[in-house]
């Protein structure tokens, strides 16, 4: 790839969280049987008028918001034409030339710690077509129009990535802040969030871009990156060979992990985009805006701004506990149990309490460990009732059986010993039983200090505090 550029640019569908469809009273909850949720207007009998969800209207407009966009006081829905057997109408019912959100942006991390400003394009509203079911119907193909209708905001970026790794952080990005607005529950295998990526390749230096491929319908962030990288390669291996980059639609197959061409890209004249004549246009007045944006959540990069300067967190931490709204709130409960132990906390909401929810494939809401029940851990190991090494032991038993840090702690005599005179008996019988070890360390050999730790901690089964252990066997020895 030496020589090359990518250039990455990501169009995500989130669904929105309402209760009904964009243009309908049908239901849009998960899992209902085929069609159960599709009424006439879903189905497009003639005759039949849509009627927009102002909820709908209202979180797009929070997402806008949220990101610094230009709000639309005047948007159009347009029909966009083609012919496919999930879409009844004949055409899709979606926003082209004006969009109700325009003009914004988002910031990444990257792997070195630097920040990238990401452009977003637009953010307009649409509804979702049905969808072709194969599994089961030998020789047929089913299809279920319960998603036909349901609301989508569709958020293209600019052009302005330049690796798969950028691209999923910035996929990220959007994943986190719809959560947080509350306008998606970002599911990906519900088919919730998801994204097509628009990739193309040019020589290092070149000002125009190469030909594109979109990879459609992407559900997974694993996926993404996976999806571009083999494209990325795909492309380069075609021109260097003497081909040529064709423009069209491809397939990602997470099984044989590569894509594959599924259609010739459409352009815009392709669809014959014209204003819905049953649909007015959008208005919306400066009281609804300001209305909108006094409803705003502390976002993301706000929380994890605060995180850093109250808590003194790393810019990292920060950004892994501001991930999600769910574990900012969990971590700050922590937090309010001991205040004074603020990086303490996030190092183990961060390390242990993560490493046992990602094993268990578990989101935060449904940890085993409550926050307070953390935060009593926490506490034991600031008032030095338990060592951090004994601590990890203690959360492994309050992980399984439920019970608090204190109950494990004392059903299990894990206490620490922080009694001077009791640690340095053990000290003096480990030191007699190892003349020759003793002997060798007062020779120089420094490192046979290791030793003597570990033949104490394993005396007291672990139980010495380690501060007061060291301090006083380096005493020891020294005398």
């Amino acid at each position: 790839m030496s020589g090359w550029e990518t250039v990455i640019g990501l169009e995500i569908h989130a669904q929105l969280a309402t209760k009904s469809k964009i243009f309908s009273g049908s239901a849009t909850a998960y899992g209902a049987p085929p069609n159960a949720q599709a009424n006439l207007v879903d189905l497009g009998y003639p005759g039949v008028l849509p009627v927009l969800n102002a909820e709908a209207v209202r979180m797009a407009v929070k997402f806008g918001l949220a990101m610094g966009a230009r709000i639309a006081t005047h948007s159009v829905f347009a029909r966009k034409n083609y012919f496919y057997p999930d879409l009844p109408k004949g055409y899709q019912i979606s926003q082209y030339e004006l969009p109700i959100v325009a003009h914004g942006s988002l910031e990444i991390l990257l792997e070195d710690g630097s920040a990238k400003r990401i452009g977003v394009t637009r953010a307009h509203l649409e509804e979702d077509a049905g969808k072709s079911l194969h599994e089961g119907l030998p020789g047929f193909t089913g299809i279920d129009l319960n998603r036909a209708g349901t609301p989508l905001l569709e958020i293209v970026s600019e052009p302005d990535m330049r690796s798969a790794k950028e691209a999923v952080a910035y996929m990220k990005k959007v994943h986190t802040l719809v959560r947080y607005l509350e306008i998606c529950d970002g599911n990906m295998q519900e088919g919730s969030f998801r994204c097509d990526a628009n990739v193309s390749v040019r020589k290092a230096g070149a000002e125009k871009f190469g030909t594109r491929a979109e990879i459609k319908n992407i559900n997974s962030f694993r996926f993404v990156e996976r999806a571009i990288n083999y494209e990325v390669e795909r492309q380069i291996e075609l021109i260097e060979s003497g081909g040529k980059v064709v423009q069209e639609t491809r397939l990602y197959d997470p099984d044989k992990g590569e894509t594959r061409s599924m259609r010739s890209k459409e352009e815009a004249n392709d669809y014959r985009y014209f204003p819905d004549p049953d649909l007015l246009p959008v208005e919306l007045d400066a009281a609804f805006i300001d209305e909108v944006r006094k409803s705003l959540p502390e976002l993301p990069d706000q929380k994890a701004s605060r995180f850093a300067r109250d808590y003194g967190l790393s810019a990292y931490d920060a950004g892994v506990l501001t991930a999600s709204r769910e574990l900012s709130v969990y971590y700050e409960d922590v937090v309010r149990a001991v205040p004074h132990e603020a990086k303490l906390s996030a190092n183990w909401v961060n390390g242990e309490l993560a490493a046992a929810l990602n094993k268990e494939n578990l989101e935060i809401t449904a940890s085993r460990v409550p926050a307070e029940r953390l935060a009593g851990l926490v506490a034991r190991i600031s008032d030095q009732t338990i060592s951090g090494k004994i601590a990890k032991e203690v959360f492994e038993s309050m992980w399984a059986d439920g019970a608090s840090a204190d109950q494990v702690i004392e059903s299990k005599g894990l206490r620490q010993i922080t009694d001077t005179s009791a640690i340095e008996k053990v000290i003096d019988d480990v030191l007699a039983k190892n003349p020759g070890q003793l002997a060798d360390y007062r020779s120089g050999k420094d490192k046979l200090f290791g030793f003597f730790v570990g033949q104490v901690m394993k005396a007291t089964g672990g139980k010495a505090n380690p501060a007061q252990l060291n301090q006083l066997l380096k005493k020891k020895l020294g005398s």
